[in-house]
């Protein structure tokens, strides 16, 4: 009797026991499974930053120099590096599957400008594009104020996603449906992006008429580089200061 009475709650222990470590090993299965593709996402973002900074800004801007310095025009050397973004606009229309306003808007300034260049024979021209573009996506951010979800709100979704997975998104989508103050700042944040755009199409248009056509690539990129690190500096300290930060 006494040991029938000791057995049993030791069986019981050792299957609580094994219990515990089953639940433990899943739940650090399924952490490791998360960690693990959290980083893949990870790696994917900075895989697209540096596509983009290749093919955005360092592929036009050596190419225009590059042709300089063996004695192309400046003419033909704006409108290669103009050209030259073409095949990578192509391939975020392909690669996302569905067609891009911005993208197909940015594709109609380089054929446009293409063709202006051609008729009027002035790499001026092609200069005035950039500001064009920015002008463009400055006013189209701001134009988000107006929709439910401001630019901040949709742009910063694969950010999110990379960082802590489709529930973090889902939590913070909710901040936004539930919290009035969440929604001010990131209105408030969407309206700096966008006048910062608004910014930088006035100081290039400026830039094309005040210096020579060899400084504009070089300068309206440093122009660009300063208010792009000014941007960022401003969302990050603005976003961690208001606990917005993930």
């Amino acid at each position: 009797m006494t040991a029938a009475h000791t057995g049993a709650p030791t069986m019981a222990t050792h299957q609580d026991q094994d219990q515990s470590q089953d639940q433990a090993a899943v739940t650090t299965g399924t952490d490791a499974a998360a960690a693990a593709a959290a980083r893949t996402r990870t790696v994917a973002l900075r895989r697209r930053l540096a596509a983009q900074l290749l093919f955005e800004l360092v592929l036009p801007l050596g190419s225009y120099y590059g042709l300089r310095a063996v004695g192309v025009n400046q003419w033909l050397s704006m409108l290669v590096g103009g050209v030259l973004v073409l095949p990578w606009i192509g391939y975020g229309i392909v690669r996302r599957r569905r067609v891009e306003a911005m993208a197909v808007f940015s594709l109609s300034l380089v054929v446009v400008g293409t063709l202006l260049t051609l008729i009027t024979g002035s790499p001026r021209v092609l200069m005035i594009r950039d500001s064009w573009t920015t002008a463009a996506i400055g006013l189209w951010v701001l134009g988000t104020l107006l929709t439910r979800r401001p630019f901040i709100m949709t742009s910063s979704r694969g950010i999110i996603i990379a960082k802590v997975g489709e529930a973090g998104l889902a939590d913070w989508e909710a901040r936004w449906d539930a919290e009035p103050v969440f929604r001010h700042h990131l209105r408030l944040v969407t309206s700096v992006w966008g006048a910062v755009f608004l910014l930088d199409s006035v100081l290039r248009l400026v830039l094309v008429y005040t210096i020579s056509v060899d400084a504009f690539p070089l300068t309206s990129t440093l122009l660009w580089l300063a208010l792009l690190g000014g941007l960022f500096t401003f969302h990050n300290w603005y976003l961690t200061r208001h606990g917005l930060k993930l």
